[in-house]
């Protein structure tokens, strides 16, 4: 009853008060308010215990108040900042009410952070909660557009238009998102968003460093991007996966670890998880040669032992390290090529301070669908957040059996990929996916033959015949062609003579992009012999510009576009393009045979040509690979792998 008291209320805020506001003041090293302090002390502190001894201090003096009166004016005050303290701390947790999950990555690249992450991802959503996610690329471009496939592989094409890194189209194709240009955040952006604010006056004349103002920035943009749906659905999501680019130290990656250390002390334990994939490798170790004696059939032979030991040492450096810079491992993602062993994971928990049934393995599998079955970490993940009570059973009955169809399939579809960057398989990571979920719908087993559009040109047979001939023998034998998108001249005169090989023999063929601009440059020299046909792109002085920069249009308009196929309408088609097909040439080319039967809403940009009598020969102005899901295939490459089978 005395709790509940106007007394004992007050009395209990003015403690709980001081309570929170000292232990705030303690780590703040100071006076005042301090950023570093909890949220919900900086509204009381801002005020300070000052306020009330100078206001129950001028009562008594010009007031006159008696001692009854005064201890009155005390419980009051201190009522005041009770609720106050209060409502600040509902804020503060409505605010915190996100939960997070950081994957990092140590001892080498390339181990997998973005399939775990999104199979992180997959597994909470089967739980029933929904899911977001944030790229993290601490290089100092602002967008990945730029770059070169050699560089950074594909670049993935967002809604609204954003040119991305390519682990957010595993993102999207695992959680069957849609992202915006938000949740992948560079080095430059930040920077850019911290100068730009700066000569606005916004930090007020102060010192602009790494340490508190760019860390803030990062932990802003976290926070704001975290809270918004990619689902489709009103509302906030219930967990944000964010992925860290690069390994832990590197240097170029150190403000936002800085930034992720101080967020997860602001989050809490109960709201933040940290996964770390690092590296356990099997060494081949030759040990001393052994004599066998006591056997006749052995007296006086020996041989050379040979193990294979998985070493824990890199890993254990790589948590060491993660834990000097302020963050410590919930949970191990071990890569290696087998299961680690129970004495290994024995030695891991150990040395790293992780819970045994807190390591997992990620070994080699067949495909990447196996992950998020291999990681099953959710049960984990969902009591470190204190999420057990708001998840369902994780149901994988969809993902498992579409996975086991993928291991079982037999019958090959064999599809040419005539490209540019034919040695590098991420180059066109979305396309492979787009091919795959296709062939598999189709139950058919998918090999892609890579075929560099420049080794079918005929200066390449005057220079290596035998990589020429190879090339056309890999092409001749394919049972579907396709050629992707992609920017610059070289390989264009290959792609051309692909293209036409595809439409004279009846051999399925989809052209993306600059695949569709070749089709129709093709079709207008061989069919209406337009020797000159180019794209300006590739010759401004072209005296049959078959495609050209559209003068009304934007010259780096991308992003989901709407356009109409017959009496159907597409909407969030991606584009990645500057150039389109010439509206006046596009009646006499019709007349020849080659439909341009999708157009934009303007009627006067084309989305998508069909060659009449032809098996199947679409080309697309779209990217419709970066739409495709599994179990979800697009149906433009669902109809090129039911052509080609």
């Amino acid at each position: 009853m005395f709790r509940n008291s106007p007394v004992g209320l007050s009395l209990h805020g003015f403690f709980f008060f001081c309570d929170r506001c000292n232990g705030s003041r303690v780590k703040s090293k100071g006076h005042g308010v301090s950023d570093s302090m909890k949220p919900e002390a900086q509204v009381a502190c801002a005020a300070g215990p000052t306020v009330v001894i100078q206001l129950i201090f001028l009562n008594m003096v010009y007031i006159g108040l008696a001692p009854g009166d005064l201890l009155t004016s005390f419980f009051g005050l201190t009522m005041v900042y009770a609720a106050l303290i209060m409502y600040d701390d509902a804020q503060v947790k409505k605010k915190l009410k996100m939960k997070y999950v950081l994957v990092t990555g140590g001892v080498v690249s390339g181990l997998g952070k973005g399939v775990t992450a999104s199979s992180i991802g997959l597994l909470l959503q089967a739980c029933g909660l929904r899911v977001t996610s944030i790229k993290i690329d601490p290089y100092l471009n602002t967008v990945a557009g730029t770059m070169s496939p050699f560089e950074h592989g594909e670049v993935f094409v967002l809604h609204d238009g954003g040119e991305v890194d390519l682990d957010l189209g595993n993102y999207e194709r695992f959680l069957d998102s849609t992202l915006s240009r938000d949740n992948n955040l560079t080095t430059g952006k930040i920077y850019q968003s911290v100068i730009d604010k700066e000569r606005k006056g916004d930090y007020l004349g102060k010192t602009v460093q790494v340490v508190p103002h760019v860390t803030d920035a990062i932990q802003e943009w976290i926070e704001r991007v975290a809270n918004v749906h990619v689902d489709g659905k009103e509302g906030p999501p219930d967990v944000c996966v964010i992925e860290l680019g690069a390994t832990i130290g590197d240097i170029e990656s150190m403000p936002f670890i800085e930034a992720l250390g101080q967020f997860s002390y602001k989050a809490g334990p109960d709201n933040f998880c940290l996964v770390h994939v690092s590296l356990v490798p099997v060494l081949s170790v030759v040990g001393e040669q052994v004599v066998f004696c006591g056997f006749d059939i052995f007296h006086g032979d020996s041989i050379l032992l040979t193990f294979a030991l998985q070493k824990t040492k890199p890993t254990q450096h790589s948590v060491r390290g993660l834990r000097s810079l302020g963050l410590t491992p919930n949970i191990l993602a071990c890569r290696s090529t087998k299961a680690l062993e129970d004495n290994v994971k024995t030695k891991l928990s150990q040395f790293c301070h992780v819970p045994e049934e807190n390591i997992v393995t990620l070994y080699d599998v067949p495909n990447i669908w196996h992950v998020p079955l291999l990681l099953r970490v959710h049960k984990a993940i969902l009591k470190q957040l204190n999420l057990l009570g708001k998840a369902v059973e994780a149901d994988m009955t969809e993902w498992s059996a579409r996975t086991k169809v993928y291991d079982t399939l037999q019958d090959p579809v064999k599809i040419a990929m005539v490209g540019k960057y034919s040695g590098l398989t991420d180059s066109y990571l979305s396309g492979l996916k787009a091919l795959l979920h296709a062939s598999v719908a189709c139950h058919k087993k998918l090999i892609v033959e890579w075929v560099a559009a420049s080794d079918l040109e005929e200066i390449t047979a005057q220079e290596a015949s035998d990589v020429h001939k190879a090339a056309w023998d890999l092409l001749k034998g394919a049972d579907g062609i396709l050629v992707p998108g992609g920017f610059g001249d070289r390989g264009v005169q290959g792609k051309i003579l692909a293209t036409k090989f595809a439409r004279e023999n009846q051999v399925p063929f989809l052209g993306i992009c600059v695949g569709m601009q070749l089709a129709v440059v093709e079709f207008a020299r061989s069919i209406l012999g337009f020797e000159d046909a180019n794209s300006t792109e590739f010759e401004p002085e072209t005296s049959s510009p078959c495609v050209i920069f559209m003068p009304e249009g934007s010259t780096t308009h991308m992003g989901g576009l709407t356009f109409r196929y017959g009496n159907a309408k597409f909407v969030d088609e991606r584009h990645r393009h500057r150039y389109e097909v010439n509206p006046d040439m596009i009646s006499e080319i019709e007349n020849a045979g080659l439909s341009f039967v999708g157009k934009d809403e303007t009627g006067r940009r084309t989305e998508l040509v069909e060659l009449q009598n032809h098996s199947y020969f679409v080309g697309v102005q779209f990217h419709p690979e970066f739409k495709s899901r599994p179990g979800k295939p697009s149906a433009l490459f669902l109809g090129l792998i039911a052509a080609a089978s």
